[in-house]
Formats: C-alpha cells, structure tokens, sequence
C-alpha cells in the first residue's frame, strides 16, 4: 500500500501536527442565571452543572471563569411570578435587578463582554415570548415592547443584545431603536434559527418561564426544516445583525455548517439545558465518560462552524485544560 492514512495517527505528536479543528477558551461563552437578593446560589436539580446566582455570587463566579480565560457571559434572570405582567413592563423598569446587576458588574468588572436575553418570557405573565391576545402571540405588537427592553439594556452596560423570541423583523426595530438612542456600537446576536425543541427544559426549570398555555411552534422553528434557516439568517443579516445563533447545537449541525458556508457573519451555536443534562446524566449512571465526551461533543460544534459555543461546560472545559 503507497497510502497509509494510519502514518499520521500513529503518535500524540503526529496527530496534533495535522489536527483540523481546535477549540480555544475564547470561542466559549458562559450563561449565567441571575436572581434578585444576596447570598443565593440554588443549583438547579435539572442541570446540576449551572446554579442560581445573586449578584454577589455571579461576581465569584464570573471571576472564576475570567481567572480561566473566560471572557463572555450570557445573563439570564429568573423573574418573581409578582413582577410579570402582559406587556413585560418590568424588563425596563428602572429597579430591575437584572439591570442594576449588569451595571455593577460592568463598573467593577468592565473588561468583561455580557450578552443579554431580549424575549418576553421572562416577565410575561402569559410565559411566551411576544405579546398575548386572545391565545394568539401577535408579531407586530410585540416589536415595541423589544425596543424598549433592547435600549434599556444596552443603557445597564449589556456589550451584545441577543433577541431570542423569533418574532418577525426584530433584529432590524431592534438595531434601530439603538441607533436611534445613540447605542450604534451595542451589537446584536440573534436567535436566527431558534427550534422549537425538546431540549430546553431544564433551561426552562432554572427560570420558571415555561407558557402558561400552549407551545411556541407559531414561532419557533420546526425541526423538520433547514431552507427556513437559511431565509431567516438572510433576513437577520439584511436587518444588521452581528452574530447570527443556532439553537440548540447538537441536533441541528447541519444547520450550522450551512450557516457558517453561507453567510460571512460569526456563526454562535448554544449548547442548550437538555443536551448538556443528557451528558451528565449519562456520566452519573457510568454510561460514558464525561471528561471525554464533553470535549468531544464541543469539538463537534466548532467542526460544524461555530466560531462562538455558549455551553454551560464553559468553565469545566477550561478548568480540564490546566
């Protein structure tokens, strides 16, 4: 045999010369979820990898990572049932503790890069991520309510806005409102091919956002789909998006290697609640290794393209690199 593909596996040394695909601490973003008061920090049953933090413990925890050389959070905040409201009113109003959080971190931490969650759900009474009437989640309605909360998160100190709520022509009143209020170098990551899937529930466990009446197929994409993909990363990109995210990231590989071939805007992937519990679960029955799995399931996102990986293994991906 003149070809031996086996000649460049046969030592670490020889492997790693011709290794394709590297992942670095810098791809990786770590979601954090924020709750209001002090000295909280509630691991969430569903996916023990990540906790509740108040904003004392979000510092630790966001210094920890940064000791590790992560430098990006995604901040989520689990909203009391008393705060929501039909209209989401709470997402801008002046004590939210969402947004004097990211104040505080930004002034004592301010190197640091913090993604934020435009969407309704958080703090509607309904639990859907655009405005209810009469059953149905009206697209256009909603648009205004996004502004709102887009300006005044980006006014809290948030670097990237990430509208996650799929309605139609976000990404666009978003990029205006911000322009409009003199944040034209706030970025936009948006949920450009958001699934409607299985795998966020525990996501939904840690913040007690799940709708309280029907599912989110109206808006949300069908797994069955790919074309649609493509038509919404089109659309994103013509409204001034900035990164354009796939969710989740293990069931829809393809739909993120047809992103990064199609389209020249940063590609982010999330690594969602329910992938990441499988893995631990898993590893607790002693059916895989997690120390060898995690790494390589993350190594099959960056393969596929992703140039961002949100993953709730972002720490212990670093921590397992020394």
């Amino acid at each position: 045999m003149l070809r031996r593909p086996r000649r460049n596996r046969k030592s670490s040394a020889t492997r790693g010369l011709i290794r394709e695909t590297r992942l670095s601490v810098e791809n990786f973003v770590q979601p954090l979820f924020l709750v209001d008061g002090s000295n909280v920090k509630e691991q969430i049953p569903s996916l023990p990898v990540a906790s509740r933090y108040s904003l004392d413990h979000a510092m630790d925890e966001i210094n920890a990572c940064k000791e590790l050389g992560i430098s990006s959070f995604m901040i989520f905040p689990a909203i009391p049932e008393e705060l929501k409201d039909r209209t989401a009113t709470y997402s801008w109003a002046e004590d939210n503790f969402y947004l004097k959080a990211i104040q505080t971190i930004k002034s004592q931490i301010p190197e640091v890069c913090l993604i934020s969650d435009v969407a309704m759900d958080p703090y509607s009474s309904d639990g859907h991520d655009g405005y209810v009437e009469h059953g149905k989640i009206l697209n256009d309605p909603t648009l205004p309510i996004l502004q709102k909360m887009a300006v005044a998160q980006a006014q809290a100190g948030f670097d990237i806005i990430g509208p996650s709520d799929m309605m139609d022509g976000r990404v666009e009143a978003i990029r205006l409102a911000l322009d409009d209020n003199g944040f034209d170098e706030t970025s936009i990551m948006s949920y450009t091919a958001k699934y409607a899937s299985a795998f966020y529930g525990p996501f939904r466990d840690a913040l007690d956002s799940a709708p309280k009446a029907g599912d989110k197929k109206s808006y949300q994409m069908d797994p069955a789909n790919k074309n649609e993909a493509l038509i919404e990363a089109e659309l994103d990109v013509q409204e001034g998006a900035d990164f354009i995210m796939v969710k989740p990231a293990l069931n829809y590989l393809d739909i993120i290697h047809s992103l990064k071939s199609e389209f020249e805007t940063p590609v982010a992937a999330y690594h969602v609640s329910g992938e990441c519990a499988m893995l631990l679960a898993a590893a607790e029955k002693g059916w895989l290794d997690l120390n060898t799995a995690m790494p390589e399931t993350l190594l099959s996102i960056k393969r596929a393209g992703a140039d961002v990986i949100i993953t709730y293994f972002a720490r212990m991906w670093a921590e397992m690199q020394g």
